[in-house]
C-alpha cells in the first residue's frame, strides 16, 4: 500500500518540471500569434479602403470587431474548456482563426470581412489564447506568476514581428495572398494545442478537482421531485432551464458585485470609458503616418517599435508594482499610465515627421505597457479572489463593447472632417477622463473608508481609539489546480 501510494507520488506530480516548460514555450507563441495579431490590420487599412472603396469608418469596423471579440469571448471559451478541455479549445481556436483568415483572402466587399477576419478570427483567437493561458495554472503551481510573466512577453513579440511581416508580404505579394499565408501560419495555433497534453494529476486531487459543485436551486428541484413531479414535466423543465440560465449569468456576469463592490464599479466603469481611445493609435497610425507622407515601410515599423519596447518595459512595470511599497497603490499607478497614454498623443497633432513619431511610439510604449502590466493586478486587488472569475466575465464584456464602437466612430468624424487628428484627439479625451476619474474616485473612496473606520472605532470605545491591525500578507496558495478562469491581456 506504502509502495503504491510513493509510486503515484512520484509520477503524479508533472508541475512546474519537464514537460511544463514546453507547454510555456507554447504559451509564448500562442500569444504571439493571437493577441499580437490584430495589430498588423493598421499595415492593410489604405489598401483594402482603396480595394472596397470604403470610408474610414467601414474599414475599421473589421479590426473592431476582431478585437471586441477577442476580449468578449471569455464566457463561452470557459464553457467549452470547462467541457472539453483546454487542448480541444485551443486547436479548435487556431482552426477557426486560419480559416476566417483564409476565407478573408477571398473577400468580396468590406462586411464580408466583418464575418471573416473579424467573428471568426477574433473568436478563434480568443479560444486559443485565453484556454492556453488556462493551461499554465495547470501546469505551474510553485512557478506559476513567472510563467505567466513569460508568457505575456509573447504579445510583445507579436507587436514586433507581425508588422514587419505583413509590409513584406504586402508589398510583394498584395493583401489577398498575404492573408491566405497569415490563415496558415495562425494553423500553428493548433499545433501549440497538441503541446498542452492534459495533465496527470494525483487521483486524491483529480477526484476533488473533478467534483461537480452543488448547483444553487438543485435542491429545490430535487425537493419537487420527491414531492412527486415528473421529470418531464413541462413546468419543472422551464424551471430547470431558467434556474440553469440564471447560475450561468451569476457565475460568469457578476452584476451582484458591480452593484456592490463600490471600487470594482469605478474601476469597471472607468476602463470601459477608457478603451473607448485606447485603441485608436493601433489602428489610425499608420493610416495617418502614410497620410502625412512617411513611406509605407517605415510607418510599419512605427507599430514594431512599440512592441519592441514592451517586450522590455512590460516585465519591469510588473517587477515594480509588485513591490511592496505598491501595496494598496496600484490602482494609482494605472491612473497614471493611462494619464501618460493620453498626454502622448498630442505628439502626433504637434508634427507628423517620421522621427516625431519615433518619439511618440516610445512613450506610448511605456505607457501602454503600464496599462497592460497593471488591468488585471488591480482589478484582483479591487476583487476578492474566490469572485475574481465571475468578475473579470462582466469586466471584459463591457470593454469589448466600447472596444467595438470606438475605432468606427471615430473613423466616421475623420470621414466627415478629413482631419486625422481627431484621433488623437479622441484618444486622449477618454484616456485622460478615465485616468482622472478612476484615480480621484479612488482616492475620495479611500478618505470614506478611513472616516468610516475612525467613526466606527470610536462608537465602540468612547474612551479612547483602538486601532486593529489586519494581515496584509497573502495567502498561501493553493496548491491545487485552478478553476478554470478565462483571462484576457491588453
Amino acid at each position: 500500500m506504502a509502495q503504491r501510494e510513493a509510486a503515484g507520488r512520484s509520477t503524479a506530480k508533472p508541475q512546474d518540471q519537464g514537460w511544463a516548460w514546453m507547454v510555456l514555450v507554447a504559451a509564448v507563441v500562442l500569444q504571439g500569434l493571437t493577441l499580437g495579431f490584430p495589430c498588423c490590420i493598421g499595415v492593410f487599412f489604405t489598401d483594402l479602403q482603396h480595394e472596397f472603396q470604403a470610408s474610414n469608418s467601414q474599414t475599421s469596423w473589421f479590426p473592431s470587431i476582431m478585437v471586441a471579440v477577442l476580449h468578449g469571448g471569455g464566457p463561452l471559451c470557459s464553457i467549452l474548456v470547462k467541457r472539453f478541455g483546454c487542448r480541444f479549445v485551443v486547436m479548435l481556436g487556431g482552426l477557426l482563426s486560419g480559416l476566417g483568415m483564409v476565407s478573408s483572402s477571398f473577400c468580396k466587399s468590406i462586411s464580408q470581412l466583418y464575418l471573416t477576419a473579424g467573428l471568426i478570427t477574433g473568436l478563434g483567437s480568443c479560444f486559443s489564447f485565453q484556454a492556453g493561458v488556462t493551461v499554465l495554472g495547470y501546469y505551474f503551481v510553485q512557478w506559476r506568476t513567472l510563467a505567466n510573466a513569460v508568457a505575456s512577453t509573447g504579445v510583445s513579440l507579436g507587436f514586433t514581428l507581425w508588422p514587419l511581416l505583413s509590409q513584406y508580404l504586402l508589398d510583394e505579394m498584395g493583401w489577398r495572398n498575404a492573408f491566405l499565408i497569415f490563415g496558415g501560419i495562425l494553423l500553428n495555433c493548433c499545433v501549440c494545442g497538441a503541446i498542452m497534453r492534459p495533465i496527470q494529476l494525483a487521483s486524491g486531487s483529480l477526484s476533488q478537482s473533478a467534483k461537480p459543485e452543488e448547483e444553487p436551486g438543485s435542491r429545490a428541484e430535487e425537493t419537487q421531485l420527491s414531492n412527486g413531479a415528473s421529470p418531464h414535466h413541462p413546468m419543472l423543465q422551464q424551471h430547470t432551464r431558467r434556474t440553469k440560465c440564471f447560475q450561468m449569468l451569476h457565475k460568469y456576469l457578476a452584476f451582484d458585485i458591480f452593484c456592490q463592490n463600490k471600487g470594482y464599479q469605478i474601476y469597471t466603469v472607468g476602463v470601459t470609458w477608457m478603451m473607448m481611445g485606447f485603441a485608436l493609435p493601433h489602428v489610425y497610425l499608420v493610416p495617418y503616418a502614410i497620410h502625412n507622407g512617411v513611406e509605407e515601410r517605415k510607418a510599419a515599423l512605427l507599430i514594431s517599435i512599440i512592441g519592441f519596447i514592451n517586450i522590455f518595459i512590460r516585465p519591469l512595470t510588473g517587477l515594480l508594482s509588485g513591490h511592496r511599497i505598491f501595496t494598496g497603490r496600484r490602482i494609482y499607478l494605472f491612473s497614471l499610465a493611462a494619464l501618460l497614454y493620453g498626454l502622448s498623443n498630442f505628439i502626433c497633432v504637434i508634427s507628423a515627421e517620421f522621427s516625431v513619431l519615433i518619439l511618440y511610439c516610445i512613450i506610448l510604449s511605456i505607457a501602454m505597457s503600464g496599462v497592460g502590466a497593471l488591468t488585471f493586478q488591480v482589478l484582483m486587488d479591487v476583487v476578492e479572489m474566490d469572485k475574481f472569475s465571475s468578475a473579470l466575465g462582466l469586466f471584459t464584456i463591457l470593454e469589448s463593447i466600447t472596444l467595438l464602437i470606438g475605432p468606427p466612430l471615430t473613423g466616421l468624424l475623420v470621414d466627415i472632417t478629413s482631419d486625422f487628428h481627431y484621433v488623437f484627439y479622441n484618444s486622449s479625451f477618454f484616456l485622460i477622463s478615465a485616468a482622472l476619474f478612476i484615480g480621484l474616485s479612488f482616492c475620495a473612496l479611500e478618505k470614506k473608508n478611513k472616516l468610516r473606520e475612525a467613526s466606527k472605532a470610536h462608537m465602540d470605545n468612547p474612551s479612547r481609539y483602538q486601532y486593529s491591525e489586519t494581515s496584509t500578507e497573502p495567502k498561501a496558495e493553493s496548491k491545487s489546480p485552478p478553476a478554470v478562469e478565462y483571462i484576457t491581456s491588453i
